[in-house]
């Protein structure tokens, strides 16, 4: 079996007597927020630390020596029709160090800072695009043989070599979001924090934080990948040629579930993108169907903080669920995406995490998901929470990213 198991298994209902779902509009004490103020000086950090503390992890600033490099600028990269750069951050500063490799595509026909879609990456930066420039990631990288969405039998004793460039180019319609006017950065998982069982919390940036470690809220690996998503934002904000107060977080399965994360804990993420991001990501637990809590504590032990394992077989009955991180968004936009065979992420669920997020959404006065009913394939609905189910599996479309474009029109292009 791949060590990367994109298909979740689907697990066995649970029998438990379900409990209401929380509302996060009640305060830990059980009285009801009335004002915008509340929300933001007790509620929400309510709800962050709570999260923090029994799922994600508690995890570290901005470290204080992290220094970036640029080390590649080509003004004329893929065909004249963007500048790329490439970033080294040395996250301690040192040259020996951890280190992420940032990949940077800016269009070329649009003048000023412009929008950026930010995203990390399954199979390293050479993967999203055949581009000969883009230096092949170093990290160590699974074999992949038999990958239902991917050939990486490029992959030679854990390492990419100059065969991977583009196999995964697919899911990265650089072209198309290069034309509508956003640039494109994205870094490898594998430079920020392990996802192998045999090497977790060892490599990356966890090392480097001994204090988050051997403790119930320790720092994650979904944690420790949205710390890499903000730590890109730390370098964004230094580029002139972007925007940063129009850049949207973009994640795909457990990277989905660590970019909601990131835009939950980092309000710098102006849009959110959650896409297939199921149990951990966007689905409601309270429903007892798909991906439970045993599953994920088990197969991924190194994913979420050691606290979180005092809940399985108790998913109908948390005190908290997925539909409050995505409310820790509000009232900034958010897309929330299925698909309709992905049935361990239980497309369902994503939509009433969706839904019962709504409440926050409205409270603060913006109008939510603009449904109460899970629409039918292929058909967007967007408000400021947007949602859309489509036919086939756990995949990256480009009908999921013709939404996810319009929606980023809609919300951040001419903000």
């Amino acid at each position: 079996m791949l060590k990367t198991t994109f298909l979740c298994l689907v697990a066995l209902p649970l029998f438990a007597q379900k409990q209401p779902l929380p509302d996060p509009l009640l305060l830990n004490n059980g009285k009801r927020i009335t004002t915008a103020n509340q929300w933001r000086t007790q509620r929400r950090p309510e709800l962050l630390e709570r999260f923090a503390n029994e799922m994600y992890g508690h995890s570290p600033g901005r470290p204080s020596t992290m220094r970036f490099e640029v080390f590649d600028t080509d003004t004329k990269a893929l065909g004249g029709k963007a500048t790329r750069k490439q970033v080294a951050v040395y996250f301690n500063g040192k040259s020996d160090g951890p280190r992420m490799d940032v990949l940077l595509y800016i269009p070329n026909q649009v003048k000023g800072p412009v929008p950026a879609i930010v995203g990390l990456n399954f199979w390293g930066n050479q993967s999203i695009n055949a581009d000969p420039g883009i230096r092949v990631s170093t990290s160590w990288m699974e074999s992949g043989r038999g990958n239902p969405y991917i050939d990486v039998s490029c992959v030679v004793n854990h390492r990419s070599t100059e065969g991977c460039r583009g196999i995964n180019a697919r899911q990265w319609p650089v072209d198309s979001i290069l034309s509508r006017g956003y640039a494109l950065v994205t870094a490898y998982r594998e430079d920020i924090a392990s996802d192998e069982k045999s090497t977790m919390f060892t490599t990356g940036v966890q090392p480097l934080y001994p204090e988050f470690q051997n403790r119930g809220d320790n720092f994650g690996t979904v944690a420790a990948w949205a710390w890499g998503l903000s730590r890109i934002m730390d370098y964004i904000q230094t580029d002139k040629r972007i925007d940063p107060n129009r850049v949207a977080v973009f994640g795909w399965s457990r990277l989905g579930k660590a970019a909601l994360w990131a835009g939950a804990t980092d309000e710098r993420f102006a849009l959110v993108i959650s896409h297939e991001s199921g149990a951990g990501g966007a689905k409601l637990f309270h429903r007892g169907v798909g991906e439970n809590i045993r599953r994920l504590c088990t197969v991924f032990p190194h994913w979420f903080a050691g606290n979180f394992k005092k809940y399985m077989d108790q998913d109908t009955l948390l005190p908290f669920d997925q539909h409050m991180v995505i409310s820790l968004v509000a009232p900034r936009p958010i897309y929330v995406a299925s698909a309709e065979q992905d049935k361990g992420s239980d497309p369902e669920g994503e939509f009433e995490g969706a839904k019962s997020a709504s409440s926050v959404y409205q409270f603060l006065g913006t109008q939510g998901l603009p449904t109460s009913t899970m629409p039918p394939l292929n058909q967007s609905v967007q408000g400021q929470i947007g949602y859309h189910i489509r036919p086939g599996g756990h995949d990256v479309t480009n009908f999921d990213w013709t939404q996810y474009l319009a929606f980023l029109d809609k919300h951040i292009k001419k903000k």
